[in-house]
């Protein structure tokens, strides 16, 4: 049996930016196993298999695979998935703005997507906050798991948090230290084994203050994902982490985020959080996507 596939570039209004990903528009049939092998054959962050819903009220049921293994939630491929989706709904005849209500191992995650000729655009939303806790690992660690000088890191203390997937979350100095920054497989393995509560390594700099841009890079050894050009689930918990942790008790707070310079893939993200009453009530994740081939796996 024929399995065609559709390749987008995500969180980028061009060919060949941005993060790639792999969307099996028509996922029944194929086993699990399979699943995991094409994923592991195409060798992207993540690849996408859409199937009939789960559960009443979801438009389909999205199963995302990292090369090896599969995640509860990210980010570009809710947004690539959904790009793709409508615009085949496009060449089909319907068009204009798509509303997906996807069934995922994390819950409900809706998209919105526009269609345009000269970029298209994507939103997901979900429900509530990040789960943040300590992260109780000496600077001078970090430090090692980065390849940085200890006084690199920060101001901002360091902090773990999860959206489905869990980051360790690595403030640095300036956007230079960002660049430069590389991690140490060596010392990561030592530091964060695998009972680690968080294992994901997400360096930021830049001004947290809402509407300001931010610099990040993010490093996923552990899900078989060396360096990651554009990753939506950590822009997810940086928002609601962000967020959460503003005095306001009230509003709807947004940041800039670019990712994959230093792997010539330019990604620029949009993340969001509101917060109602001093808690966080739903978190935000946008950006652009191209789709740049097909193939098929016979």
């Amino acid at each position: 049996m024929t399995h065609r596939f559709i390749i987008a570039d995500v969180f980028t209004d061009r060919a060949f930016g941005g993060n790639q990903l792999a969307v099996f528009p028509d996922g029944k049939g194929i086993p699990d196993a399979l699943m995991q092998s094409y994923a592991h054959e195409l060798n992207f962050s993540e690849t996408t298999f859409v199937l009939p819903p789960r559960k009443p009220g979801h438009t389909h049921r999205v199963r995302i695979f990292t090369p090896h293994e599969e995640l509860p939630f990210a980010g570009h491929p809710n947004i690539g998935t959904a790009i793709v989706l409508a615009t085949l709904g496009k060449q089909a005849g319907r068009g204009g703005t798509a509303r997906f209500v996807f069934d995922e191992d994390v819950g409900t995650v809706s998209v919105s997507a526009d269609i345009a000729s000269d970029r298209s655009y994507a939103e997901l939303t979900l429900d509530g906050g990040a789960e943040i806790r300590e992260c109780g690992i000496p600077r001078a660690a970090l430090a090692r798991v980065v390849s940085l000088p200890e006084d690199r890191i920060g101001p901002r203390t360091p902090w773990m948090a999860g959206i489905g997937i869990r980051f360790c979350c690595i403030p640095v100095t300036d956007f230079s230290s960002v660049a430069t920054a590389k991690l140490d497989v060596f010392a990561w393995e030592q530091i964060f084994p695998a009972t680690a509560w968080a294992r994901q390594i997400y360096a930021i700099a830049g001004d947290f203050t809402p509407g300001a841009k931010l610099k990040v890079r993010m490093w996923g050894p552990s899900v078989g994902v060396a360096e990651d050009p554009a990753t939506g689930s950590a822009a997810a918990v940086l928002a609601a982490s962000l967020a959460a942790a503003l005095p306001d008790r009230d509003g709807h707070f947004t940041w800039t985020i670019e990712q994959g310079a230093e792997l010539a893939r330019p990604s620029f993200i949009s993340a969001s959080a509101e917060k109602r009453d001093g808690q966080v009530i739903s978190t935000r994740v946008g950006g652009g996507a191209v789709i740049v081939g097909e193939g098929s796996f016979n």
